[in-house]
This record gives structure tokens, sequence and C-alpha cells, in this order.
């Protein structure tokens, strides 16, 4: 994909009680969140993409990770449907903005599907199923959508892209559990090790990838497979078990 645009909302006033199982989740600090979140967005643009900013939510929590809201491809878009019912709702703006730019059609119940589980591969899509993702959200993207679909089936994760992450240039980052997976091969792989399996959420755009700064083993790999580095302190992002790609709809 031709990236050009980034739909972004930054954190509202309640992000603090963003749902999240991380032993530092209670720590969140509402302050660093806004400028770790103002530098990303800065960031992207410096890489050439022109933001798009969506108006806070206050009273939705996990609203900032716009990504769960949909997934986009080709000239489509699904408006997902949301696992946790307290974030139902964070994608009516969201789903007017993309009708601006793709046709679009909504996951219906029983589905759950959110944007965090699928990821994008030159040749299909691959769907997570997970503790957020079920198998009628497979079906529903894969009814939608103009390419493949499959899925890979993991009940103990939270969202897939969490752990597979397509960087480009026939490049995909990973762990040694997904290093042999029929759905990935024919692809090179930069695998991580577990201690530093966080760093796996980055955002690749065009040949630079968006990395959280903590993990110098993954950085250099990252450089060793031909790609340019941007390191962030998203320390209150990681808090909430969110990644840089949970924090824009890039198209």
């Amino acid at each position: 994909m031709n990236t050009k645009k980034a739909i972004v909302r930054e954190p509202g006033k309640s992000y603090t009680n963003c749902v999240t199982s991380h032993p530092l989740g209670h720590t969140v600090d509402f302050s660093i969140a806004k400028e770790q979140h103002k530098r990303y967005c800065s960031t992207l643009s410096e890489l050439g993409l022109e933001l798009i900013k969506l108006a806070p939510k206050d009273h939705l929590p996990d609203s900032c990770f716009v990504e769960d809201n949909a997934v986009v491809h080709g000239t489509k878009a699904l408006i997902t449907r949301m696992a946790i019912e307290s974030r139902r709702g964070e994608d009516e703006d969201v789903e007017e903005l993309l009708q601006e730019h793709f046709s679009v059609k909504r996951a219906t119940d029983p589905a759950t599907i959110e944007g965090g589980d699928v990821v994008h591969l030159p040749d299909k899509l691959v769907c997570g199923i997970t503790q957020r993702t079920n198998q009628q959200g497979v079906e529903q993207l894969r009814s939608w959508m103009d390419i493949t679909v499959s899925s890979i089936t993991n009940l103990d994760i939270v969202h897939l892209k969490s752990y597979i992450k397509y960087l480009g240039k026939e490049t995909v980052i990973t762990t040694a559990d997904y290093k042999n997976h029929p759905l990935l091969k024919n692809l090179k792989l930069v695998i991580i090790p577990k201690e530093e399996y966080y760093s796996i959420n980055c955002l690749p755009v065009a040949d630079t990838v968006i990395m959280s700064d903590k993990y110098s083993f993954a950085k250099k790999a990252v450089l060793d497979a031909g790609f340019d580095v941007v390191s962030l302190n998203m320390s209150e992002f990681e808090k909430c078990q969110a990644s840089l790609t949970c924090l824009s709809i890039l198209f």
C-alpha cells in the first residue's frame, strides 16, 4: 500500500482507565501520554504522512487506539466490532471519515474483530483468532475484502499483530513461536527474543520503522534487515498493552 494518510486521535481525559493487565497499568500518566502521542504524530508527519486528527473522546479511555476500529485494504474498509463492550462506540466518527475514501461495511453480531488482529502481507491478510477476534469476525472480514484472508488461532494473546508484523520488502518481524509457520513461508523473518517481544509493536512507514526505544537487539535486527529506524519512548502506551500501530489507521 502506498500510504499517504494517517488517522489519529489523542488520548482523552479518561485514558488512565484503559483496559490493561500490564503490571504497571495503574501508573499511567496522562500528561506524559499526551506528550508521547504528540511526538508520535510529529514523527508520522516528518515521514511524509498527512494527519487526519479526530477529536478526543474523553468518556472512552481506549479511543486513541484507532487502529482497532477498522480494517482497511484496497477500496474497502470493515468497521470492526469490539470484543470489550466498554470500547464500543469508539468507531462512529472513524466510520464517517472512512466513508469519504472507501466502500464501508460493519461487522455484526456475533462477530468480534479488532484491527490489531489483522496482519497485512503482500498477497493476503492474516487475521488472529484471539481474545479479541472470533471465527465469525474472520469470516465477515473474508466475505467483504477483495483479498485472501487466512487465520492463526492463539486464544492466549490479545492481538496477533503484537507478535507478527509485516515491515515491507518481503520482511516480517516476529518471535521464534511463528518462525516456521506456513503462512510466513517465503518471507524474510526478523526473529526477536521473547524478552524483547514488545518491540514487534512497531510501525513501518515506507522504508522506516518506528520502534520503542527500549529494545537494542530488535533495533539492530531491523537496521540489519535494511530499514531505517526511528526510536520513540512510548511507555504510557505500553502500560495499556498498546502498540505503535494501534495509534493510527494508515491508508
